[in-house]
């Protein structure tokens, strides 16, 4: 998967201008793909998948854009919020939850490979108190949970942001493709039981775009 080119940034941190430019590669990203997310949800959910993100990733872009914060995680927490009350279905909650959950673990002008790990890793307890899927479920989970392992292993051998990030959006590239032949355990597509199986998750699948967003955001220079 591509992304749109973000704007370069220097210095191995997180900081505010960082990840604002994270939300707005994210909406790119959506904007670019919002016609596959919908195709896939048409096969296995309620056929607003692309549409639904795209509503509110462009809302959050325009939301962190008039803001001037002074942590890493403010942004990133109104990123949430504007999910929250903008994106339709089960994805606001879950995405936007994980954004505030991320954005609270960021409390600071500027966070490391460490500090964006542990953060990562809040966003996605909150995706799964809220959503009770676990991988193999056929979710977003199934692209979140290797992408923060991979980061996580990267991070804990010292890489820094951007081949920690790169690390996470190839394994979520992997984990997205691997829903294909699952049959999905939660949501609206586990109601269709084994005619789920042979079509790709759309929230695994946009989750891949999320990290890939983060990849691009890090590695630019």
């Amino acid at each position: 998967m591509t992304t749109s080119p973000v704007p370069t940034m220097n210095g191995d941190s997180v900081d505010t201008d960082r990840a604002r430019t994270w939300v707005q590669a994210i909406a790119a990203a959506v904007d670019q793909h919002k016609d596959h997310l919908t195709q896939l949800d048409s096969a296995i959910g309620d056929a607003d998948h692309g549409t639904n993100m795209h509503r509110g990733f462009s809302a959050a872009t325009t939301a962190v854009a008039a803001m001037e914060p002074d942590t890493v995680g403010a942004a990133l927490i109104t990123a949430g919020t504007t999910l929250i009350s903008t994106v339709g279905g089960a994805s606001g909650p879950l995405y936007g939850g994980a954004f505030r959950a991320i954005g609270k673990a960021l409390d600071t002008p500027t966070a490391g490979t460490q500090q964006l790990a542990a953060a990562l890793a809040a966003g996605l307890a909150s995706i799964q108190k809220l959503g009770a899927a676990a991988p193999g479920d056929k979710t977003m989970i199934d692209a979140y949970a290797p992408a923060l392992a991979a980061f996580q292993q990267q991070a804990g051998a010292g890489a820094d942001l951007a081949a920690a990030a790169t690390a996470a959006a190839d394994a979520a590239e992997v984990g997205m493709r691997s829903t294909t032949p699952m049959q999905a355990r939660k949501g609206r597509a586990s109601y269709l039981g084994a005619r789920s199986i042979g079509h790709q998750d759309p929230g695994a699948t946009s989750t891949a775009l999320v990290f890939r967003a983060l990849a691009e955001t890090l590695g630019a220079r």
